[in-house]
């Protein structure tokens, strides 16, 4: 197995902050105010998420996911080492098909844990991105994801987001807000998708 020290060296880092329970219209509103450029309209995206058989990514932190963006299809490598502002590292690929790149990691070995559905619309800003994110059962939140940390804290000043509320990794903190689940919990989900809230969670509202 790769070590985790490896892995620093050949992957990218992540600097992307989320703020939560966001009103969308409002942040439309303020991002064409001030000047934001809208990449793309709010599409549905889809993704499979991959560990080998067993298990021995999660038990660094990390995951393989193919992801369907509407206009392209990604194929990524993710670790999550902290939940520091640089703890996500990341490696990333275009692949020409969801299903033939899902195909390819079952035939290698690996094992799909996961379905998940969002639903995702990007700005850019200052050469800062922002993108508005809708996850199944928790309210939309948004993610500003730059090269360099004083770019985002200016981005978010800008949004009128407090920078200490901001969180760090991957979406469990978003449920866990909502939420009284652990981030085992949220990552053994076979599904997340737009649906109404399952009994089975709607019962550990906060």
């Amino acid at each position: 197995m790769v070590s985790i020290d490896k892995l620093k060296l050949i992957m990218q880092t992540e600097i992307e902050a989320k703020f939560l329970d966001i009103k969308i219209d409002n942040l439309r509103t303020k991002l064409r105010r001030i000047g934001a450029a809208l990449i793309h309209e709010e599409c549905l995206m889809r993704r499979n998420v991959f560990d080998n058989f067993g298990g021995d990514l999660r038990k660094i932190g990390g995951w393989i996911r193919v992801r369907d963006e509407g206009n392209k299809v990604t194929l990524s490598y993710k670790q999550l080492n902290d939940r520091t502002l640089h703890g996500t590292k990341e490696i990333s690929l275009d692949v020409s098909s969801f299903e033939v790149a899902c195909d390819f990691l079952l035939a290698t070995g690996f094992t799909c844990k996961s379905y998940q559905e969002t639903k995702r619309e990007r700005w850019k800003l200052d050469g800062v991105e922002v993108t508005i994110d809708t996850w199944p059962w928790i309210p939309s939140f948004v993610e500003i994801e730059g090269v360099r940390e004083e770019d985002l804290k200016n981005v978010a000043a800008k949004l009128e987001f407090d920078w200490d509320k901001a969180l760090y990794g991957s979406v469990e903190t978003a449920y866990q807000a909502v939420y009284k689940v652990t981030e085992d919990e949220i990552d053994s989900w076979e599904s997340i998708i737009f649906s109404p809230v399952p009994d089975w969670l709607e019962i550990r509202r906060k």
